[in-house]
């Protein structure tokens, strides 16, 4: 049955949820492997893989939501509670272009006093500044937050943020699309619909986004095919997202979830899984800032055709205590050890000229 499986995707057929939990059930990574780069490959013949440059701005750290397996979060009354101030995020911004960033991902907690008009307004002083950047922010859980705290229809919110200047969305806050396990790791924070509602209503308004799976924590191998199927039918019904980044879970001293570490197997079968399941996802990312370099590395050869950001700032996995830094020769050079040119390309996976 694996080997049926596995030779479905390069078919051009669909993979079932029951097969799509078979694969990811089995202990056979090597085919798994071979089969989903065998896809990346069909899907992107031409002799490169992509990376980009950017910055993970958290302008605040405060948050309303409880989630067991956040390390980064604080209350508002906690004395390492912030909030950006606006000429230090501008600065910040600065450097990334400086250093060949075309774009900020620009992400923070679910802060309970900060209404549309400062979003509006954080989102006009960036591009007044820096009109070239693309903005890549505020997931699905903040702009959720943001409507509730409006009181306004989501639409609304995005049609307000999109105006200011918010360019494309990332897929934040994902965790596990499967309620059960929403609610067992996390309360005060959308659940499934309404995840998928705020991207639904976001591609249909023409905006492109992308979309993630942290695993390894309560779920079952059941509620990764579930997430994935979920994220499929989305994606059939608006085709808005472009990429699908998958991470394990970090254990953390804050944590609540007392979970032993996913690692690398575990790691490399669920993307390659994905690949396979995910035939209407255009590009899937590696995930170096969890996996290191070595394995991210690796994921090009398990169906990711790029190595994501160089992530010139990351602050919300650092807390988790996990440190992978690399330099640009270094995401650079990971790409050619495997038999690919490295090119940069921005979020919507368009490639950018060669800089000295």
């Amino acid at each position: 049955m694996i080997e049926l499986c596995l030779q479905k995707p390069l078919e051009g057929e669909r993979l079932t949820p029951d097969e799509g939990l078979a694969l990811l059930a089995s202990r056979h990574l090597t085919p798994l492997g071979a089969a989903a780069e065998a896809l990346t490959r069909v899907r992107h013949p031409k002799p490169y893989r992509t990376y980009n440059i950017d910055r993970n701005i958290n302008y605040t750290n405060v948050c309303s939501a409880r989630c067991d397996f956040c390390a980064f979060s604080r209350r508002p009354d906690s004395g390492e509670a912030y909030v950006l101030p606006r000429n230090v995020l501008l600065a910040k911004v600065a450097d990334t272009v400086r250093q060949g960033g075309e774009q900020i991902l620009l992400q923070g907690g679910l802060h309970p006093d900060l209404r549309l008009d400062w979003y509006v307004q954080m989102l006009a002083d960036v591009k007044q500044h820096f009109p070239q950047v693309n903005i890549h922010g505020f997931s699905p859980p903040e702009i959720h937050h943001i409507a509730r705290l409006s009181r306004l229809p989501v639409r609304s919110v995005l049609e307000h943020l999109r105006d200011a200047g918010l360019g494309s969305i990332p897929g934040g806050g994902a965790e596990i699309l499967v309620d059960r396990v929403r609610r067992q790791i996390t309360r005060g924070k959308v659940l499934t619909d309404d995840w998928l509602e705020v991207m639904r209503i976001w591609h249909e308004m023409g905006g492109r986004s992308t979309a993630t799976m942290m695993f390894g924590h309560v779920e079952h191998l059941a509620d990764r095919i579930e997430h994935l199927d979920r994220l499929r039918r989305l994606q059939d019904e608006t085709g808005g997202f472009t990429a699908f980044i998958a991470w394990t879970f970090q254990p953390a001293a804050r944590s609540r979830i007392r979970r032993p570490k996913a690692g690398a197997f575990e790691y490399l079968k669920t993307l390659a899984v994905a690949r396979l399941f995910l035939d209407n996802f255009p590009h899937f990312q590696a995930s170096w800032v969890t996996q290191g370099l070595k394995i991210g590395q690796l994921a090009l050869l398990f169906g990711a055709d790029d190595m994501g950001s160089l992530m010139l700032e990351e602050n919300v996995v650092a807390q988790a205590g996990v440190a992978h830094h690399v330099s640009l020769p270094q995401i650079r050079n990971a790409i050619r050890e495997v038999g690919f040119e490295p090119r940069q390309r921005n979020v919507f996976y368009e490639l950018v000229p060669e800089r000295p």
